[in-house]
């Protein structure tokens, strides 16, 4: 009997008795107005995953002058729908917290991929939750910007869209060719079943399979929460399940447990977390009451200097800005403001004075309590001029200038000596920010996916920063202890800090999709999402 697996080398040869399935699942990828959905279909040792496993391998190199289609394989086997759609937001570069949100993150999100991604995946008929993952897979058909495959057997719920390709099997003859991943709903492709770990204890959980965890958290019928894990691994699944080892899946657990989560988890999610490259030093949810969450973030700013030294500005959708201490994210008030809508960016000042953007891309002043030099007021109303005829995207400010980013990619800095502008970015401006250190520099981030360097009056560093197939969704950059760090955000849900000068940078998944980033000026970052506000401090060289 033939393997099961097709061959590693060059995917040019589909396994033995599947090759007029293999010529008609061709047929249908080379094909743009066939339908989005094509059924692979058969009975057990028919060889549907090894065509899968072939075209997955088959044919992926990009052609001269054309973008290379992604082809990535997905087994369904085991899967619930949350797991599954952790699963394929991981691959499709964005953020999804319900197989709901990823239809609709498909459906508006700015990431592009090349082509028109085709996904393979295996083994319907042996999910945990196969009609939920048909309803899901139907959905998804229906969004326009990708392709997929989907294999399963008869009698199988099946994913149903407008116009659907199915290529069957069981007519084309011999049953020839092996399958794997047909074990029970707790089983892995191609291997045995596996028993579910103690979801209550947190070292059990972090060690095992993610997506084996989360079928046992989604699919429990008993209400039981296991100490707080369960929600927090709902609450931040997605980043589990893309966390490199147990060290790395522990951090993140540790920073989505929630205020009444067993007392006994902290400590052991630590001990485990220990060898991550960062420290938690708090984390805030909504529904903690002890310390109390502080509200949704969609904007950050953290002051280092001036009368406000030591605080976070934390601004919600409503255009709230809100005072927090940096240490324990404690309220101290609220930003004295009126500015109507949403606030889509801050900047304070070292005089205390806070520079707000609102979604109409016009700036608002907020005067501190001490007073300013008349060359900034003067400044800052002739940008509050320009930008009402000409709205921005982004904004920041440091000594002597305002920095806003445009949706055409130009990035222009307002100075007491005049205006310096630079085209940084292939499409819109997503964030920018600045540091005044001794050699001052503007960061910009842009709907392109890249971050870079610029010095008003000098040309753009050529090369990014830092890039990734997601647009930039925040940024900030402050002075520390071992020279700048930028925090950068993007909207497949990863945050990197950076050293700017060099240096090692590392990278943190909260779970949600990330709202805002700051650095603070022991070089700490801080993360907001919709519903999390959290801080880590980095550890090791």
């Amino acid at each position: 009997m033939p393997s099961a697996t097709p061959s590693p080398a060059d995917g040019r040869r589909p396994a033995t008795g599947t090759e007029p399935g293999a010529t008609a699942l061709l047929g249908w990828l080379t094909d743009p107005d066939a339908p989005r959905l094509c059924l692979v279909s058969g009975a057990p040792g028919r060889g549907k995953t090894a065509l899968l496993g072939w075209l997955a391998a088959h044919g992926t190199r990009a052609r001269r002058g054309r973008p290379r289609t992604e082809r990535a394989l997905v087994p369904l086997a085991g899967q619930s729908a949350l797991g599954a759609a952790w699963t394929l937001a991981n691959r499709l570069g964005v953020v999804a917290r319900t197989p709901a949100d990823l239809v609709h993150a498909l459906a508006t999100s700015e990431a592009r991929r090349p082509g028109r991604p085709v996904l393979l995946l295996t083994d319907l008929h042996a999910a945990a939750e196969p009609a939920a993952l048909a309803d899901l897979l139907t959905a998804l058909a229906e969004v326009g910007r990708i392709r997929l495959v989907v294999e399963l057997r008869p009698g199988t719920p099946a994913p149903e869209a407008a116009r659907t390709t199915v290529v069957d099997l069981d007519e084309d003859g011999d049953d020839e060719g092996d399958e794997g991943g047909t074990g029970g709903w707790n089983g892995l492709p191609g291997g045995p079943a596996r028993p579910l770990p103690d979801l209550s204890d947190p070292v059990a959980v972090c060690a095992a399979d993610p997506l084996l965890v989360t079928t046992g958290y989604a699919t429990a019928a008993d209400g039981d929460d296991h100490g707080g894990l369960r929600d927090a691994w709902l609450r931040a699944g997605q980043a589990l399940c893309a966390a490199d080892g147990p060290a790395g899946r522990a951090l993140t657990l540790l920073t989505a447990l929630g205020d009444g989560a067993d007392p006994r988890l902290r400590p052991a999610l630590a001990d485990r977390a220990g060898p991550a490259p960062w420290r938690l030093r708090w984390a805030r949810h909504r529904g903690d009451v002890a310390p109390p969450w502080p509200g949704p973030v969609a904007v950050l700013g953290a002051t280092a200097e001036g009368p406000s030294a030591g605080l976070l500005l934390a601004g919600d959708r409503t255009g709230t800005v809100r005072l927090l201490r940096e240490a324990d994210a404690g309220g101290e008030g609220r930003l004295a403001h009126r500015v109507p809508g949403r606030v889509t960016a801050l900047a304070p000042t070292a005089d205390g004075t806070v520079l707000l953007l609102d979604e109409h891309g016009r700036l608002h002043t907020v005067r501190g309590t001490a007073p300013r030099p008349p060359y900034l007021e003067r400044l800052t109303d002739a940008v509050s001029t320009t930008l009402s005829r000409h709205p921005g995207t982004a904004l920041a400010a440091i000594a002597g200038s305002v920095v806003v980013g445009d949706r055409l990619g130009s990035v222009h800095a307002f100075g007491v000596t005049g205006l310096h502008q630079a085209a940084l970015h292939s499409g819109r401006v997503t964030a920018v920010t600045a540091v005044g250190a001794e050699a001052p520099f503007v960061c910009s981030g842009g709907a392109d996916g890249t971050v870079r360097l610029w010095t008003p009056g000098r040309p753009p560093v050529p090369e990014p920063l830092a890039e990734r197939r997601a647009p930039v969704v925040a940024l900030h950059a402050a002075p520390a202890p071992g020279g700048p760090l930028v925090a950068a955000a993007w909207a497949d849900g990863r945050v990197e800090l950076i050293p700017a000068e060099g240096g090692r940078r590392r990278s943190f998944r909260p779970g949600p999709a990330v709202r805002a980033v700051a650095v603070t000026a022991t070089g700490a970052l801080l993360v907001g999402t919709d519903e999390s506000l959290v801080c880590l401090e980095p550890q090791g060289n």
